[in-house]
């Protein structure tokens, strides 16, 4: 069923938000600046939620659960214990004792709070987003949001609620609660493009190709999933470049080439694909538009030469793997080809998986140095200034950013198989997705809710 929002009204109060979310000249540095996550972190309130109709109190619990979750996940609130919460909950801004949630022990900043109530097979939820550290409370959100009353639809009510606060906090910067993440599972036997919502619920197969597909790619405006898949090419199995359109929930088609042909990757405005080929004999990567016509040839060096990620700011630049001088390292050129140049690192060993972050200033890897495993690192694209996100727990790999810029999704072996995870870009608070079968490949989906 398709959102349906009646918006009452939203304050922008832009001059209080910047007052506690700007972090200092001093604190800036390249990773907080480049990951959004160097900001002060609003102490922010959420209690339980309150019921107008007795039907509604069946949804409560998932909502209130769902909410708190998605911000405490958002990297950029600090949120107050229930332990500290007055005894009075609010359900509308003049039932809110401001003094009350802004005093000791609670200490909060701003208050996210609401009801409840079902019409019919309706579920409705009345937000508010209050600042309790004024004299006055100023109502910063006011909203209503309407899905279907099951749980799915209380789920999605709180998706939506926490993404109006995190982009009202962050400075218009939307929230991921309604994201997704495309991954690689073996489950039910074949490798499949598989799809969750970005905490691990609602994980469904997409494909059923009886086969084997890698590596999927979300299209910039979320329409379609190019991946590689391995079908008949001339009466025999081939690596080739497929598209699954996300809108008619089919394969959709785009032209097979001689050689292998994968790891497809967008440009940002959604025009091109970028992939490796060997239909020339070596593998190389090309260019194409987002039909597979007018294909380029971008390198040629000898060797492999894959992984392609596009500049997500300006689509000129793209970062490959290449191994033309030995280990698999990585690489810059511009989309023509021109202007190769090998990205150095302060030490030997394979880097594989690059991703590019939204803002285009950081770089994810996984880097199997001589002494150790495949972690997960970040580089800054300019400086080369280095941070490593994991260490030393089993194999990490294949990491993709969250639109936001502040999470990111990765492979890792940890817990003894190959499942899905999560962390924020610094590498704290890791969460696990998946827990049956082989999982691997996840990527991000874009921002389009």
């Amino acid at each position: 069923m398709k959102l349906k929002l009646a918006v009452l009204t939203v304050v922008a109060l832009a001059v209080a938000m910047m007052l506690f979310t700007a972090p200092s000249a001093s604190a800036q540095d390249w990773f907080s600046t480049g990951t959004g996550l160097g900001v002060s972190k609003v102490r922010l309130a959420v209690p339980a939620t309150p019921v107008r109709t007795p039907a509604a109190q069946n949804f409560a619990k998932t909502f209130h659960d769902v909410l708190w979750a998605d911000l405490n996940y958002s990297g950029i609130v600090d949120m107050v214990s229930d332990s500290f919460y007055p005894t009075s909950i609010p359900s509308q801004p003049s039932e809110l004792n401001a003094q009350q949630w802004s005093a000791a022990p609670s200490n909060a900043y701003m208050v996210a709070y609401g009801n409840l109530s079902m019409s019919g097979s309706g579920l409705s939820f009345a937000g508010y987003l209050s600042d309790v550290h004024s004299q006055i409370a100023t109502t910063a959100l006011q909203k209503i949001y309407q899905q279907p009353a099951t749980d799915e639809g209380a789920r999605q009510l709180a998706h939506q609620f926490a993404d109006d606060i995190v982009a009202l906090l962050s400075g218009g910067q939307p929230g991921i609660a309604q994201t997704k993440l495309a991954y690689v599972s073996a489950r039910n036997g074949d490798k499949e493009i598989w799809e969750m919502d970005y905490d691990g619920a609602n994980q469904h197969q997409l494909t059923h190709l009886h086969s084997i597909a890698l590596t999927p790619r979300w299209s910039p405006d979320g329409s379609r999933i190019a991946f590689t898949c391995y079908v008949p090419y001339r009466g025999a199995p081939s690596a080739q470049i497929c598209m699954y359109s996300t809108i008619s929930n089919r394969l959709i088609a785009f032209p097979h080439f001689p050689g292998t042909n994968s790891s497809p990757a967008w440009s940002p405005d959604g025009s091109h694909v970028a992939f490796m080929s060997s239909r020339s004999g070596g593998t190389q990567i090309y260019v194409a538009n987002a039909d597979g016509t007018h294909m380029q040839q971008v390198t040629y060096a000898a060797g492999v030469n894959t992984s392609p990620v596009f500049n997500p700011k300006t689509g000129q630049q793209i970062v490959f793997v290449s191994d033309r001088a030995g280990d698999p390292v990585l690489y810059m050129a511009n989309v023509d080809g021109s202007s190769v140049q090998k990205i150095d690192l302060p030490d030997m060993g394979y880097v594989v998986d690059p991703a590019w972050s939204p803002n285009g200033q950081l770089l994810a890897f996984s880097w199997r140095r001589p002494t150790g495993n495949y972690d997960i690192y970040i580089m800054d694209i300019v400086s080369h200034q280095l941070v490593e996100l994991t260490k030393d727990e089993g194999r990490n790999e294949r990491p993709t950013w969250a639109p936001d810029g502040r999470h990111i999704g990765f492979e890792s072996t940890r817990t003894g198989t190959n499942e899905i995870w999560t962390m924020l870009a610094d590498g704290s608070q890791p969460r696990e997705l998946t827990f049956r079968g082989e999982n691997e490949s996840p990527n991000w989906s874009p921002n389009n809710h």
